[in-house]
């Protein structure tokens, strides 16, 4: 999308930020279930003691985190969310971090979304007491919006069309030294199509096991679309899918893999006010197709993940609440009224959460907290949400 697009979009967020607001967040207690899953989940909010907004999240463990948003803010915790240490990359105040990726505690990759040189990958070793900036982008045409790695060493960052095509830039060093891939093996993009760096989940791989997999998720063109590449973002193909689309508001805003064949898609129309009847689906065969969910989430979602060591159970969130299904995506019920922009899951079920205004918040274990009753008070039946706001190219 051009400038005066990005500028557009800016708009409307801001508008959709003073209609939503911010709701209370309840904390409860998810009931164990039998594949691993929540019965009833329920998120715990952590005091952040920052009021950026945090697009980027990237659950290692239910004790460690990390978190990244607005005004060039990085925060780290190591004790459940207790406390939580800002990590930020000195002289960054300007960007806008929209994704990290962490292996541990000490390492992780951060980007910075925007027009030419704010486009930007930072690298910690030591967890946030030292940072190297090992990306710069000084393509004007360029613009990244998310990223994602396959092991240690291997991953990928996600760039708008540039000259029909979508951008993919690569490293195989941990996030060192990067490359853009050449284009050969990329489909063109379609008028106005761009993709939404609106929770870190715009392209994503699978587990360990599915290493060279990876999907994109794009909106804005006359379909919303998913692509998927077997070889770590060398060629790709690419499928349409039934969320909302047409505008430069609609589109796939979040992507999650369990495997190399079971997918969820979130999103919808991210306007406050504006209906988003289909802002999920679900495919069981790598993204080559995808249906509908029966029962899709109220509103827009811009964030979603698998719950681990599960066949079923998942999380979404967006602006106006978050759901949970127990059936792979097929139907999706509200649990909590609470505004989140991004979800993550590590691998010992410890969920995260984050968003605007500093909001954290992590999965409750079962049995602790209020349980069902206060949950089904906290979003009563019935409840349709207004749709929420997100972004795509440029800075809400």
């Amino acid at each position: 999308m051009g400038k005066s697009t990005r500028g557009l979009l800016a708009g409307i967020c801001g508008v959709a930020l003073a209609v939503v607001g911010t709701a209370p967040v309840h904390g409860a207690a998810p009931a164990a279930h039998g594949d691993g899953g929540p019965r009833q989940p329920a998120w715990e909010t952590k005091s952040s003691g920052s009021d950026a907004r945090f697009r980027g999240l990237a659950a290692v463990s239910r004790s460690t985190a990390w978190v990244a948003g607005t005004k060039g803010t990085v925060l780290l915790t190591r004790d459940g969310g207790r406390r939580w240490r800002d990590v930020s990359p000195p002289g960054a105040g300007a960007l806008e971090f929209r994704d990290v990726e962490a292996f541990d505690g000490r390492r992780a990759v951060v980007l910075a979304i925007g027009e030419g040189e704010a486009s930007r990958v930072f690298r910690t070793e030591d967890a946030g007491a030292t940072w190297t900036e090992s990306f710069r982008n000084t393509d004007p045409k360029a613009f990244y919006d998310c990223l994602t790695f396959f092991d240690t060493r291997r991953g990928i960052a996600l760039g708008d069309p540039v000259d029909g095509k979508f951008r993919i830039l690569a490293t195989d060093d941990g996030g060192r030294r990067w490359r853009v891939l050449p284009s050969a093996g990329m489909p063109a993009a379609l008028p106005g199509e761009a993709a939404f760096a609106a929770s870190g989940q715009c392209v994503v791989g699978a587990d360990a096991r599915a290493g060279s997999h990876a999907w994109f998720a794009t909106g804005g063109g006359a379909t919303s679309r998913v692509f998927h590449s077997a070889d770590r973002g060398r060629t790709w193909t690419v499928t349409d899918t039934p969320l909302p689309a047409g505008d430069p508001a609609r589109g796939v805003f979040g992507l999650a893999f369990r495997d190399r064949a079971h997918g969820l898609a979130v999103g919808g129309d991210y306007r406050a006010g504006q209906p988003s009847a289909r802002a999920a689906a679900v495919s069981g065969d790598g993204g080559t197709t995808w249906t509908p969910s029966g029962r899709p989430p109220a509103a827009y979602r811009s964030g979603v993940a698998w719950l681990p060591h599960s066949r079923s159970a998942a999380l979404a969130v967006g602006p106006t609440g978050s759901e949970f299904t127990r059936d792979a995506g097929r139907t999706w019920r509200a649990f909590d009224p609470g505004s989140y922009d991004t979800v993550d899951c590590a691998p010992d079920r410890g969920c995260w959460a984050a968003g605007e205004k500093g909001r954290i918040a992590r999965l409750a274990r079962p049995g602790r907290g209020p349980g069902p009753a206060a949950l089904r008070k906290a979003v009563p039946a019935g409840r349709t949400p207004a749709a929420g706001r997100s972004s795509s190219r440029g800075t809400p």
